[in-house]
């Protein structure tokens, strides 16, 4: 069977050298005698994967000594509790930037634990980052949260926002990882889920400053504390043992590549690509985000004008498949199309796409 190229925003394309790897080591891994699927997470071998992958990452990333690499469970969604929960210490209020669905998710849900305030206004639809002038910051938040980049709408923070002195910025990186260096300067905590450029659905990191560790609320649930995850290693309870192997294997392949500088300049050179396809196209394709906000990772767009044409949005995503191309069918809450560009999509599938979208359009308007 041919191999399909997945545009999917996640679970999202994992390198062919990755899945080769783990195919070869599924059943036997190293001189174990058993799967990664049977080895116990307690165990020396999977103790040493755990090790390897925290240092792998914090080369990568440049993750300063003062910060804390845990591994965890419940995707993104489960860090929208975990966020206030731990850290909210003795404040009453937390600042949101939401700029999209994921933002907005993060919003509501921590509005169950603390005043979360929302930084930015609310407007629809969402277009861009709103300018600094038009926030409303609190100095005694116990932190601004913000997602660096909304793979729904298709808007990319490309500098972390400006905090107020004393609070911490909480950023949710789950579709940037490593698709450009990363500066932690006054973030608190850094997360994500990585099944969109880190590997498999199942594994949460969470990288956090070694000053807010321990100081959560007393309910908080012993699977979100950041304490009792780094006192045990990650190792509390059961992890995702496969998914963080395959992310271990992630890792390694970024850093043959090149690293978070390369892969930059790649997403850039994919993202530039089908843009100018967009911009060219006297509105045949139609992008809604703002150009000084739009995402290198997912790009979001319309066919037939602002507010897209059915039918040809349709005929494009069965043209697209038969192709063999997947996952470029845009989101329900917003409809139309949704390239996703992560660090697996090679330049030369992001061409496919390119081609298909120079065809399609010059068929329709023939």
């Amino acid at each position: 069977m041919t191999k399909k190229i997945n545009f999917g925003a996640g679970p999202a394309k994992i390198p062919e050298e990755v899945m080769e790897k783990a195919a070869s080591e599924f059943i036997h891994f190293g001189n174990t005698g058993v799967s990664i699927l049977e080895m116990s997470h307690r165990s020396a071998d999977f103790t040493a994967i755990i090790e390897e992958t925290k240092a792998l990452l914090r080369d990568l990333m440049q993750i300063p000594d003062n910060y804390e690499v845990l591994f965890m469970h419940g995707g993104g969604t489960g860090q929208f509790a975990a966020v206030p929960l731990n850290l909210k210490r003795d404040k009453t209020s937390a600042d949101y930037l939401v700029t999209g669905s994921w933002s907005d998710k993060a919003f509501k849900e921590a509005q169950k634990y603390l005043d979360a305030k929302r930084v930015t206004p609310a407007v629809k639809p969402i277009t861009r980052v709103p300018p600094e002038n038009e926030w409303t910051r609190d100095p005694d938040a116990a932190y601004l949260y913000y997602c660096a980049n909304e793979t729904i709408h298709g808007i990319e923070f490309f500098k972390a926002p400006e905090t107020l002195p004393g609070v911490p910025l909480v950023a949710d990186i789950s579709s940037t990882f490593l698709s450009r260096p990363f500066d932690f300067t006054n973030h608190g905590v850094v997360l994500g889920g990585t099944q969109k450029n880190l590997g498999a659905a199942g594994l949460t990191v969470a990288i956090v400053r070694k000053d807010l560790i321990g100081h959560e609320l007393q309910i908080t649930p012993s699977v979100l504390s950041y304490k009792i995850a780094h006192d045990n290693n990650s190792v509390y309870n059961t992890p995702s043992v496969y998914s963080i192997y395959i992310t271990n294997l992630v890792l390694k392949w970024i850093k043959e590549k090149g690293g978070a500088e390369r892969f930059a300049q790649m997403n850039q050179e994919k993202a530039s690509l089908i843009y100018s396809i967009i911009d060219d196209s006297n509105d045949f394709f139609y992008c809604p985000i703002d150009k000084e906000h739009r995402s290198l990772m997912n790009i979001p767009f319309r066919i037939g004008g602002s507010n897209g044409d059915d039918k040809l949005e349709k005929e494009f995503l069965v043209r697209a498949t038969e192709k063999k191309m997947i996952g470029l069918k845009g989101h329900r809450s917003v409809g139309g199309i949704r390239a996703s560009l992560y660090n697996a999509i090679t330049l030369d599938e992001t061409k496919e796409l390119a081609e298909l979208m120079k065809e399609f359009q010059k068929e329709k308007q023939q």
